[in-house]
Formats: C-alpha cells, structure tokens, sequence
C-alpha cells in the first residue's frame, strides 16, 4: 500500500509540475520556475540551478538561492565537474561528497570550499533537436540523493527539458511574428515614399541590409522609426 501511494503521489506531482510550467510566461521564467520546484519536489534538494548551453560554452541561468550560480561559475572557470560533464556526456552525474571526489579535483575542492556543498547531481536537459543544458540539483548533506530521488530528478529533468523546449519555441514564434509585422510596417513606408511595389520595396530592404552589413530586422526598424531608408533619398 505505501508503494501504490508514493506512485500515486509522485503522479501527481508530476500532474502538477506539467500544470504549473504550462502558465510560465516566457523562458527565463519557466528556467526560474523548474528549480523552485525541483527543490521544493526533489528530496535531498536544498537548492537547484540550470546552466544553458549557449554556442559553446555552459553559462548559470536560474536558480534559487546563491549557491547554484557560484557552484556554475566554478564549472565554467575550472572547465570541470558533473553540469559539464553531463552536458559533454549525455549522462547524469552524481557525487555523494565533494571532499571524496576525484573525477572533478579543481571543481569539487573549490566548489565545497566557496558554497558548503558536499552533494550534487547534474541531469542534461534535451530535446530531440538538441541539448538544452543541465538541471543541477545540491545539497550541504554527504549522500544526500537515494535511488528513488534520483530516479524522480530523472523524470523530473524529461519533464523540464519539455517545458524549456515549448517555451524557446513559443518566444522564437512571437520574435517571428513580430519581425514580420515590422517588416511589413517598413515596406508601407518605402512604398509611399517611392510609389513602388511591395516586391520592390521588400528588395531595398534586402539590399540595404546587404550594403550595411545589418539584420533585414533593424533595417526595418529604423525604417518605422525614422520614416526613410539609411543611405537613401526616398
């Protein structure tokens, strides 16, 4: 009976956690929102952070409290430790104790040193697409993380890495419609000013983004906000 009742709660835990990161508004928030809960769902989890991937290299986004940020610096100056490691590798990694450890030396020696922390756990957050970055999960307890939190943290990071993913998508979506909207603005100028066609006036866009070596976007924003093209009569 107690089994049927863990799996009954962690259902809905789960239930909730997809409820609750589905009203996030944006990425920052929904990144900020996934380890309030991690640390509020995870056994062990006295505090959690995400790195992101960011072109090459892995850089704190979100977290509560100071210690995931400091920890995630720690990584990106030493160049070493289990969010890089499980970012690099695909895999999770685990430490039951910083002061024993000896796969991160640099790492585990200042990372104890600057925060307390003595356990840590790093799961990569990915879609099918890419690898987003890692869920990294910390607590000043030695073997602070049992099988059974870590296998929720690993449900629990499948569940973030969808949530991210959706809420990247949606920004690039709004971020897509609105440079759409500003470039249609743009070529309404153009188009009044020269008496030309939307083809035409499109193409002047196109060509003075070419000439000064700026996004089509910019182009078009300086277009609506100054009534004329840079570099042109019209």
């Amino acid at each position: 009976m107690s089994e049927n009742r863990d799996e009954v709660r962690l259902s809905e835990t789960f239930a909730l956690l997809a409820r609750v990161l589905s009203t996030a508004n944006g990425v920052d928030a929904t990144l900020a929102k996934i380890c309030e809960l991690a640390t509020a769902t995870i056994d062990g989890c006295e505090s959690a952070g995400i790195a992101l991937l960011v072109g090459n290299r892995v850089e704190p986004w979100a977290g509560t409290g100071e210690t995931p940020g400091k920890v995630d610096r720690i990584q990106t100056e030493t160049m070493e430790g289990p969010c890089v490691d499980a970012i690099a590798h695909h895999e999770a990694y685990v430490s039951g104790d910083l002061l024993a450890e000896q796969r991160w030396p640099a790492f585990a020696e200042r990372a104890n040193a600057e925060t307390g922390i003595r356990s840590i756990a790093s799961f990569r957050l990915y879609s099918e697409a890419d690898t987003i970055g890692s869920l990294n999960l910390y607590s000043p307890a030695v073997d602070a993380f049992g099988d059974d939190d870590l296998a929720v943290a690993a449900v629990f990071s499948a569940h973030a890495a969808v949530a991210v993913h959706a809420a990247r998508r949606e920004e690039q979506l709004e971020e897509a419609l609105r440079t759409r909207d500003l470039i249609g603005q743009a070529k309404g100028i153009i188009m009044a000013a020269r008496g030309c066609s939307a083809d035409e006036a499109f193409e002047a866009l196109r060509s003075a983004s070419q000439r000064l070596n700026v996004k089509l976007r910019d182009v078009a924003d300086d277009v609506a906000l100054t009534g004329r093209l840079s570099g042109s009569d019209g």
